[in-house]
């Protein structure tokens, strides 16, 4: 409705209208009085509009469409140029004290001669401008620049917002398109991805499919070529904000982390990186710090078979902790071999999150033990099922296929101790 009212020539039948819709209309002069008596409908509204844009999702195809929508309207030929022209208008010093009585512009004043010329016509205009503003807005109102250096501040701020959008859109269809063919199928299942740190968690993009993330990007550099027209922003400009966001992206083109400052405590967070979490525009990488065996049952896990895995996998690192530590500590292959399985990779060269975390890491160690947890996961038992299906087919028993994998299984593992200690060897 708000758009429609700002746009009467479209409802007007113009005879001199061209019959081509490709490019927009010019708005014709003979509606400059409408717009400036009009005055607070396209600025103080367009103002509040960015306040609003600036606290919205502009990854959603919705929000994308209603940002597009009003920067559309507004950058119709001349009309900018109206708009600036009646807050000129407004802003101009006073040349008569306006009593809100029309009639005061058609008489000179009392104190002047009556030889002297009349106010000039635009000071009529001005008074228009400023009864319709005074008698909406009051005396005493603040009024704020459509094309001032406050509301230029706020489309600055949008336009890194939507270079933002942009490639947060970019991201989701890249990941979309790297999925295979098969992974809804997986999905039901349960098993379709192994990461355990969560993964992004993005909004109707993912749901509506690629037709509108392409929708969500043609909007957005539409929305961003519009407003560079209205408020005559530099390519320069435009180039910095991209600039700026591809130099904070890390190595795997993931998002940057959100806006915070470093703290005693680790990092906190800004308002900007408040905002930037809540709608989605970027995220810390969190990862799991504490036991893997007490994080929480996964979607593709049968949470009473972990259950009873993990008190049988606690029963024999209780009863064995003694052996296991001995058979870690050797020297020769077998101790590689003990090592490879029972100990937890990767634990000293774990990524910290903050200083605290970073003290309760390190009072605490974990020595050598059994987990038996990858036999709760949906993915390891449908794969021991098709190896037993496939053996049958080959005339295999089970207890013959059983001994093939365990037989397979050792091998592998046997060449994977080889390569770690090789590994270890070659670093400095």
């Amino acid at each position: 409705m708000w758009l429609s009212y700002l746009q009467p020539w479209r409802y007007v039948p113009d005879k001199q209208a061209s019959g081509s819709d490709s490019q927009p209309q010019c708005v014709s002069e003979k509606w400059a009085p409408f717009v400036q008596e009009n005055l607070l409908m396209y600025t103080k509204l367009f103002v509040g509009f960015l306040n609003r844009a600036l606290r919205t999702d502009l990854v959603s195809p919705k929000h994308a469409l209603m940002v597009f929508r009003v920067a559309k309207v507004f950058a119709q030929p001349n009309l900018a140029e109206m708009i600036q022209k009646g807050e000129q208008l407004f802003l101009e010093p006073e040349l008569v004290i306006p009593h809100r009585q029309h009639r005061l512009f058609t008489a000179p004043t009392f104190t002047g001669s009556f030889l002297s010329p009349w106010p000039p016509a635009v000071t009529d205009a001005s008074f228009k401008v400023k009864s319709h503003v005074y008698s909406l807005e009051g005396q005493d109102c603040k009024y704020t620049p459509m094309f001032g250096p406050e509301a230029r501040t706020l489309v600055l701020r949008l336009a890194q917002l939507i270079t933002q959008a942009k490639h947060t859109a970019k991201s989701i269809s890249d990941q979309c398109a790297e999925s295979p063919a098969g992974h809804s199928f997986l999905s039901w299942l349960g098993f379709s991805s192994m990461d355990t740190n969560g993964s992004y968690t993005a909004n109707d993009l993912d749901e509506m499919g690629q037709d509108s993330v392409r929708k969500t990007d043609e909007y957005l550099e539409k929305a961003l070529e519009y407003l560079r027209q209205i408020f005559r922003l530099s390519e320069a400009q435009l180039r910095q904000f991209t600039l700026a966001l591809g130099t904070t992206q890390d190595e795997n083109g993931k998002k940057q982390l959100p806006d915070c400052i470093v703290g005693e405590d680790g990092l906190i967070l800004t308002p900007l990186g408040r905002y930037q979490i809540i709608n989605g525009l970027r995220r810390f990488e969190i990862e799991y710090q504490g036991d893997p065996e007490l994080q929480p049952i996964r979607s593709y896990e049968i949470a009473s078979l972990v259950r009873t895995l993990f008190r049988l996998s606690s029963a024999i690192n209780h009863r064995f902790a003694g052996q296991m530590a001995a058979l870690c500590s050797r020297d020769d292959f077998l101790g590689s071999f003990c090592r490879y399985h029972l100990t937890e990779p990767g634990l000293a060269s774990r990524h910290l999150l903050s200083p605290v975390g970073r003290r309760q890491v390190a009072g605490h160690t974990r020595g050598p033990r059994l987990s038996l947890r990858f036999l709760g996961s949906y993915r390891t038992l449908v794969s021991l099922l098709l190896a037993f299906f496939v053996a049958s087919l080959f005339c295999v028993g089970p207890l013959p296929c059983t001994l093939l994998l365990t037989l397979g299984y050792v091998l592998y593992a046997s060449a994977m101790t080889l390569l770690t200690e090789r590994g270890k060897l070659h670093q400095p």
